[in-house]
């Protein structure tokens, strides 16, 4: 069910789902490894046990680090949950502007004995498994990238299935059926956001038009971090009529805003409840909704499972069915819509509607 909850799911919607593969999409994204696995859940109780102040938490950022308004915001929110409810000791670095010692952060957590550490964005995939295999004592995490090791827990999303909802929404509010999707760089995750947006928009209307343009081939990551080109892309969008633009492009999105406010249109946010995160109220009003991947939540459940005595080895998949994505309603704007976005979680969360993860 849609409702304000979903700008603020709790984290006991998902309590105990750690090491539990809920409901997990198919087709994932070729930089997750692996298809995603199953196993009991922790017992949550446990970790009320623990002593305070026991767990010194690492958290290493995508590019962008803090302050991006969106996914490594997001993570760093579930690091200071878990220092406010927890009682953690947390210590979170940024990546250099190429994302070249990934690693290097990495090794500095674990030498500095912080136990778990969470990597944030695939692209940590690679560099979490070689620093796992050097420190089999420590657990790891990591977002968007699913893993095998013994001591990595990989924390995933369906993010096909929340863009399915966020498409429904733009082709409902946009008259012209004309919508724009940008996205930060061109690899499989974020494909996996095209794909879901542009089923939901068809499933409204068939006939709607789609403008899709990404700021980066795959590998260049600093499409994530470029509003001049977000900008540019949805100016352009604008201009030849499109109505709503839903970006997956992390920092550069406060360009698609940027645009939005000056063409007089409407953009949809991704992450985070942008509409609170961005801080320019010129901009706030742009922002029709945001279409929500609880990357607090994860990074949280996976603290509280660890300090509850789980271990690594498998993977998480939050999903529609435990509001590990969704849709923010702050701001009021799609309260009048609510029973067709209700209806179209429920069809997925059924399995009546089978979201596509590739374009």
């Amino acid at each position: 069910m849609l409702s304000k909850r979903f700008s603020r799911v709790a984290v006991g919607s998902v309590a105990g789902v750690m090491l539990m593969a809920a409901a997990a999409c198919g087709g994932g994204s070729s930089n997750t490894g692996g298809e995603a696995t199953t196993s009991a859940a922790p017992d949550a109780g446990a970790s009320s046990e623990a002593p305070k102040g026991a767990l010194k938490i690492g958290l290493a950022f995508d590019i962008g680090g803090r302050g991006d308004k969106s996914f490594n915001d997001a993570a760093y929110a579930g690091l200071e949950k878990a220092k406010t409810e927890l009682g953690a000791e947390i210590k979170d670095l940024s990546p250099a502007s190429d994302g070249s010692n990934r690693g290097d952060l990495l090794r500095q957590l674990a030498d500095a004995g912080y136990n778990p550490i969470i990597g944030v964005g695939f692209a940590y995939g690679d560099d979490i498994k070689k620093v796992a295999t050097e420190n089999p004592d420590i657990q790891f995490a990591v977002v968007d990238s699913a893993s095998n090791a013994p001591n990595v827990t990989g924390l995933l999303f369906a993010e096909e299935q929340g863009s399915y909802l966020a498409g429904v929404a733009a082709a409902t509010k946009a008259k012209s059926g004309h919508v724009g999707f940008v996205g930060g760089v061109e690899n499989d995750l974020i494909k996996k956001f095209q794909a879901g947006f542009e089923a939901g928009v068809k499933s409204v209307k068939a006939d709607a038009k789609i403008d899709v343009k990404y700021l980066t081939p795959d590998g260049d990551f600093s499409g994530f971090k470029a509003p001049d080109k977000g900008k540019v892309a949805a100016e352009k969008m604008f201009q030849d009529g499109a109505e709503i633009v839903y970006h997956a492009s992390g920092d550069s999105g406060l360009g698609v805003f940027q645009a939005a406010a000056a063409a007089g249109k409407k953009a949809i946010g991704v992450d985070s409840d942008q509409r609170q995160t961005v801080k320019e109220t010129d901009l706030q009003s742009v922002i029709m909704t945001s279409m929500l991947k609880r990357v607090d939540v994860g990074v949280f459940e996976f603290i509280k499972a660890f300090q509850g005595g789980a271990k690594g080895g498998s993977n998480v998949v939050y999903d529609l069915k435990v509001d590990g994505v969704g849709l923010s309603t702050t701001g009021g704007e799609i309260d009048d819509i609510k029973d067709k976005i209700d209806a179209a979680k429920k069809d997925i969360v059924d399995g009546k509607i089978t979201v596509p993860s590739k374009p």
